[in-house]
């Protein structure tokens, strides 16, 4: 058994907190690499330290006097040092980020430190071996992920260590210079520590017990899922359930590693499983509720339009050649209907729509506008009867008004459109008939 062990910025975010990322990687020996995020919040009033590093910079860039700002990280390190009793100086570290600050080094040279010098206290916390991440993670010239020269690297590398502390959220570009993954993405070097290693197990720790079937915000004590697949897990991710980075599965998933998120403040909680597949049936009808507000639906009707060849294609020109993005199609015999984000569409209407025109010459284009999508995703869908009908007839007793639905080929997910306004109340539904009644 060999496990990869990556920590959440509110699990590191002070001494109390390490010490108890300490216990959890000591009481099981098969934890041999471990990767950290910068600290996050002590309390709600708090700062996480990435984004002190990007306000510190900042003031670097603009010719300001950053000392005080960088002052105030270096406090909060140090704070974790000694709460510790760690024999460790950071003092050189903070030497050269000042001169590198000075010298422009760059925004993704700036927020990566969080991690770099959050490694180092953890390296030293746990008599671990430190490797900086800019020597084991690689980026090409057009700064995409470069997944293959990494894992040679990387896996050559970790194979001359027992165990490390692997900084995430970073690597380096072709010339040395630093660049970063998108937020959160220390799940992602998590993730590629655990391919190159062959892990058993990634294990990636923060401050809630695994995957909950809805957002606990609009639904009090949701009910965990226990068994999630990657596919589930994708499509709840990107319809913004936000427990692990969307990236972060590929590299794992296609080495067949599992997922195991867990609570650094509840360890003895099981926590969600990510698995590739299951036989393992799901407690619900449903694995998981998301959705995100704010899109725009044009419908563009045309009669004979399923006769037309190329016409899906001319229609959605249009909004490519504006750079908005497609998030949702459903189309019928004469209509389609483009679901675009709102704030992305609203400035470039007009030219849409006349491109549309030109394009397309529909019969009539209808905007409808603060729109909300819900995705409904379960493998238990594929052998249940009646599951669109039952969402139906829950949003229906809700008096919530459906505005469009649609099931993937998959059977995996049905997409639900409804206004904004009902997008709370339409979770609460659906909820309610899938998980608590379970009629």
């Amino acid at each position: 058994m060999l496990k990869v062990v990556k920590f959440g910025g509110s699990s590191l975010a002070s001494a109390a907190q390490f010490a108890k990322v300490g216990d959890i990687i000591r009481a099981d020996e098969s934890r041999k690499f471990v990767v950290p995020s910068a600290p996050g919040k002590r309390n709600s009033k708090d700062t996480k330290v990435t984004d002190m590093l990007y306000k510190c910079y900042a003031k670097a860039e603009a010719d300001e006097d950053f000392k005080d700002v960088l002052k105030k990280i270096k406090e909060r390190y140090n704070s974790i040092i000694n709460g510790l009793n760690l024999n460790l100086s950071l003092e050189d570290e903070f030497k050269t980020i000042e001169k590198n600050f000075k010298a422009k080094a760059g925004s993704d040279y700036a927020a990566s430190r969080g991690e770099y010098l959050n490694g180092i206290i953890m390296a030293n916390y746990l008599g671990y071996e430190f490797i900086d991440a800019a020597t084991v993670i690689f980026f090409d010239e057009d700064g995409n992920f470069d997944a293959e020269k990494t894992d040679k690297v990387m896996s050559a590398r970790l194979a001359e260590v027992e165990k490390a502390v692997v900084p995430g959220f970073y690597g380096a570009m072709p010339d040395g210079s630093i660049k970063t993954f998108s937020r959160g993405g220390s799940d992602i070097t998590g993730s590629i520590v655990s391919k190159a290693v062959h892990a058993s197990v990634y294990e990636n720790w923060t401050d809630v017990s695994g995957c909950l079937v809805a957002d606990p915000r609009i639904i009090k004590d949701a009910k965990p899922i226990k068994v999630i697949t990657y596919r589930e897990l994708r499509e709840l991710s990107y319809m913004g359930a936000s427990v692990l980075h969307e990236d972060a599965i590929f590299p794992v998933r296609h080495a067949g590693i599992p997922i195991n998120i867990k609570n650094t403040n509840a360890p003895e909680d099981d926590g969600t499983m990510i698995v590739a597949n299951t036989v393992q049936k799901a407690e619900y009808t449903i694995t998981g509720i998301a959705g995100k507000k704010g899109f725009v639906a044009v419908s563009i009707d045309k009669d004979m339009m399923n006769a037309e060849v190329g016409f899906c294609r001319k229609a959605l020109s249009a909004f490519e050649d504006n750079g908005i993005s497609i998030e949702h199609m459903p189309s019928g015999i004469d209509t389609m209907t483009v679901f675009v984000h709102q704030e992305e569409f609203e400035g470039k209407e007009q030219q849409v729509i006349s491109s549309i025109r030109r394009n397309c010459n529909p019969d009539v284009i209808d905007l409808e506008a603060d729109l909300a999508l819900i995705a409904v995703v379960g493998r238990g869908m594929r052998s249940t009867r009646g599951t669109a009908g039952r969402i139906f007839s829950a949003l229906a007793h809700a008096n919530i008004n459906v505005k469009m639905i649609d099931q993937g080929s998959s059977e995996l997910n049905i997409i639900i459109g409804v206004s904004n306004n009902d997008f709370d109340n339409a979770i609460k539904a659906i909820y309610d008939i899938f998980v608590e009644t379970q009629i």
